[in-house]
């Protein structure tokens, strides 16, 4: 079955914009969970502008389900993510001037650096996801460091389809659908996410080759009318009538 991974970052974002103790991403996390979700996702980023350090021991204490840690490659996220050997981390490009991730990781340039950080992770027990374009080369590279998973970025697919660029839309999951189908022939392990909602999420959901998608920003923003259990469960439904 193809799995759900609910990001509880944005929870985090309203909390900070009043400096309060409230909402909680962790209560969001337990009820993500307790609605059906396959995985939490949090994104400690290095200014802490949304999840905090204290977000991540509560959800290592709190949750069920895997907890996959996105992170920076900075020597501080990789200490912190040996201390507390979360399922999954996955390592993504970061940016303190942008809002959110803006493309996916370059790591053909960096691979040797890349290899070097992620081996303590995966000796630590971690599964390492590298967060990438759908870009052969770039998948590639991330196979020869030792990645398990990568998790393709489909913002590109969103944006041009919420700006009416239909044929950029169709080239870009042409892309996406092409490059699943390689990295699953190369033995990676294929999840996607960012970006997704109601309108875009089945083109993805119905690629056989992806076992995962990582939905957030859409799910917090929708739960504001309709309750977190029931936005996941609309998602849930439109991902496993796509698939099937």
């Amino acid at each position: 079955m193809l799995r759900l991974g609910v990001n509880i970052d944005h929870v985090a974002t309203v909390r900070n914009a009043r400096g309060s103790a409230y909402p909680d991403p962790v209560r969001a996390a337990k009820l993500a969970e307790e609605a059906g979700a396959d995985g939490i996702t949090a994104h400690l980023r290095e200014d802490r502008r949304h999840i905090a350090d204290a977000d991540i021991d509560a959800l290592m204490e709190a949750l069920s389900v895997p907890l996959n840690f996105e992170m920076a490659a900075t020597e501080e996220m990789q200490a912190i993510a040996l201390r507390h050997k979360p399922h999954a981390v996955c390592i993504v490009p970061e940016k303190r001037e942008e809002r959110t991730t803006e493309g996916g990781l370059e790591v053909a340039r960096e691979e040797n650096k890349l290899a070097h950080f992620i081996a303590p992770l995966r000796d630590a027990g971690c599964r390492v996801s590298i967060f990438i374009a759908a870009d052969k080369p770039q998948i590639e590279a991330a196979n020869r460091i030792g990645a398990q998973v990568i998790e393709l970025h489909t913002g590109a697919y969103c944006d041009y389809h919420y700006e009416g660029r239909f044929a950029e839309r169709d080239a870009e999951l042409a892309r996406l659908t092409e490059m699943a189908t390689f990295a699953d022939s190369l033995g990676l392990e294929v999840h996607a996410g960012h970006g997704l909602t109601y309108e875009t999420v089945q083109p993805i959901a119905a690629l056989p080759e992806v076992m995962e998608l990582n939905i957030g920003h859409f799910l917090i923003g929708e739960s504001i009318f309709r309750g977190l259990a029931p936005a996941m469960e609309e998602m849930r439904r439109l991902m496993d009538d796509a698939r099937a």
